[in-house]
């Protein structure tokens, strides 16, 4: 494994240092470990933030330079994510559009769809969510029944998506639905790219225990989308999602780096200003906290190892997302534990603490074992895959 940043590199970390100190705003710093999306205010915000960073050549950069990115390499990417995670700044509103459609539009997409959509995509002028996940797909994906019927110059679709996140604010939804359901279950699948303000589209907030409806129900009915929204061929686009996943599997370790750094520095400004400091069980909470987030680092070094290499990625991403479920919540429960029934007071009360993110952040945290994976299937793919073991 490599440790070690070029001297390019490391005078690419300071220039992004010294812009991040200079351009974040102030009222985005340090309020975006546990900060809704759910919120269109806060969206609109967070807009303006990554067109900031756009404007800057923050923003795709490892796109390459005729999809308008600067074709940096995946080392200077991750030099991004630490910095932004060192300056508490917040993640790209539109990172489902940036690290997943977009690369996946640049290998499948036609020349106009890669025209039309991919500099929206950088600028977060146009907001995407993603429409794989049904009440009867969600590990099982290519189990998913949502149809799609060509009529003439458009595909008429009718089903149901779950777990549409920022579904309620997004523009655009890149959608898998069965074309031709006589085929087997990885065959007849189709992507298509669906404007959310089709008539047709009933979304239906889903309630979280934090109080916000981040996710959605999305329903479709005779839903019309024109046919050179057809990315790939029909009946191949389980080929494409599996581009688009691979993507997300990436953009979700950094994220989760960013989203947990971001918090262990602020859990540790919380224990300082609770003169909490002299406790030498919270001390030793936080030495364990910081040694799980640094081997979560080193992990993703092994992978960028590899990758800058020539090779693909291994195990690691499961294995950090397992990892990254356990260290989330024991970084909630200890910051509770730090701030006893302070922890229980949400944003609005001015008794709140860090405005209420900590409330928020401890019930966030109970579904980490649940999002991007659970761990129980986690397990599983570790078990089979990695060491062989026979199929549960």
């Amino acid at each position: 494994m490599n440790f070690d940043f070029s001297g390019k590199e490391e005078a690419f970390r300071k220039e992004v240092r010294a812009w991040l100190e200079a351009h974040l705003p102030d009222d985005l710093r340090g309020r975006a470990f546990a900060a809704s999306r759910a919120d269109a205010g806060e969206v609109r915000r967070l807009r303006a933030w990554q067109r900031t960073m756009h404007a800057a050549g923050y923003v795709g950069m490892d796109w390459p330079r005729e999809f308008g990115g600067r074709g940096a390499p995946l080392t200077e990417m991750v030099i991004l994510y630490q910095e932004m995670a060192r300056a508490e700044s917040p993640q790209l509103v539109n990172r489902g559009g940036v690290s997943m459609l977009g690369p996946t539009l640049m290998k499948h997409g036609t020349p106009e769809q890669q025209r039309r959509f991919l500099p929206k995509i950088l600028t977060a002028d146009e907001l995407w969510c993603q429409g794989f996940s049904e009440p009867n797909a969600g590990s099982d994906l290519a189990n998913l029944q949502t149809r799609a019927v060509l009529e003439g110059d458009h595909y008429v679709v009718n089903g149901q998506k779950v777990w549409t996140s920022m579904g309620h604010v997004a523009d655009w939804c890149f959608l898998l639905v069965r074309t031709d359901p006589a085929a087997s279950k990885h065959k007849g699948i189709s992507f298509l790219l669906v404007d959310m303000q089709s008539p047709g589209i009933t979304l239906r907030p889903l309630r979280q225990i934090t109080g916000e409806a981040e996710f959605n129900e999305t329903f479709l009915d005779n839903v019309r989308v024109p046919r050179e929204n057809l990315v790939g061929r029909e009946n191949e686009g389980w080929g494409v999602a599996i581009t688009t996943l691979a993507y997300e599997r990436d953009l979700l370790t950094f994220i989760r780096h960013i989203s947990l750094r971001n918090a262990l520095h602020r859990l540790v400004r919380l224990v300082q200003e609770r003169g909490r400091g002299g406790d030498p069980l919270i001390r030793q909470k936080l030495a364990e906290l910081a040694i799980g987030e640094r081997a979560l680092q080193l992990n993703g070094y092994r992978s960028l190892t590899r990758i800058a290499r020539g090779g693909q990625p291994g195990p690691e991403g499961s294995t950090s997302k397992l990892f990254w479920s356990h260290l989330d919540q024991e970084l909630a429960l200890t910051a509770t534990q730090v701030l006893g029934p302070y922890s229980q007071i949400a944003e609005g009360s001015p008794w709140a603490p860090d405005h209420g993110q900590w409330e928020f952040y401890e019930l966030l945290a109970r579904g980490s074992g649940i999002r991007a994976g659970t761990s129980e299937i986690l397990r599983n793919i570790l078990a089979e895959r990695v060491l062989g073991l026979p199929k549960d």
